[in-house]
């Protein structure tokens, strides 16, 4: 029994380091969205940069998250109830990864869009949507946190306000571009600044799903219709190359 209350007390230790690494991870990434959106509105390129080189901290962080668990899977051999708690960590990182790469998408289009004619309203929109989906991010690491299916359920169905941010943005967008072709460079980016940030809704959905499943041992019970009503088309999300 000692040797057992032993190994309990060293996978507790283990699993709590887990947790606060992927809760420093999230924090990065919310601020990766805050400040891309940030250079953005305000067409600043030395913060734009600076959220560039953040990406890089943020995938070491999975490595080192990943790395971490897969040890503390092989050592502490843990119940399929703390399996489940690890691997659920796991895929929430990789979810957060992504994010961080979409941020960085937005902070290379921020320093293209600087030498482009402004578009009225555009920065202000994407800075609106950005903070919505920030708010998002917190509450399902809040869930998790606090073991929150409730709270969890609420932010999967919030996305379908970042799908309708989209589809209002994309027709504003195409009107820009019809109304005066000089546009159509600056609306193009601005529009895979804008889908990348819909693509975010959908990994902080993914990480609210895994709080779900966590907590209850099932996945939501209905599928999420996409409320994105443009094109799916792969190209249309091509990030900008280093």
């Amino acid at each position: 029994m000692e040797t057992y209350q032993h190994i309990s007390s060293a996978f507790d230790r283990d699993l709590e380091g887990i947790q606060a690494k992927i809760l420093k991870m999230g924090g990065l990434v919310e601020v990766a969205i805050r400040d891309g959106s940030i250079s953005l509105e305000n067409r600043d390129i030395e913060l734009a940069e600076k959220v560039r080189a953040g990406d890089k901290v943020i995938d070491a962080m999975e490595e080192a998250l990943n790395a971490e668990a897969a040890r503390v899977i092989a050592l502490r051999a843990p119940t399929a109830i703390d399996l489940r708690v690890i691997l659920s960590v796991m895929r929430m990182s990789a979810n957060l990864e992504r994010i961080g790469d979409l941020a960085k998408n937005m902070a290379k289009r921020t320093s293209v869009l600087v030498e482009m004619p402004n578009i009225d309203g555009a920065s202000h929109s994407l800075r609106r949507m950005a903070r919505e989906i920030e708010v998002m991010l917190k509450d399902a690491l809040d869930s998790y946190i606090q073991r929150d299916e409730a709270l969890a359920l609420d932010v999967i169905d919030r996305d379908s306000e970042i799908d309708q941010m989209y589809n209002t943005l994309f027709r504003e967008f195409l009107t820009f571009m019809l109304e005066d072709p000089r546009n159509i460079t600056a609306c193009m980016h601005l529009h895979f600044i804008a889908k990348n940030m819909e693509r975010m809704g959908d990994h902080v959905t993914s990480i609210a799903e895994q709080v779900v499943f966590l907590t209850s041992g099932r996945r939501p019970e209905e599928a999420r219709d996409k409320q994105d009503e443009t094109s799916t088309d792969a190209a249309l999300s091509t990030p900008l190359t280093d």
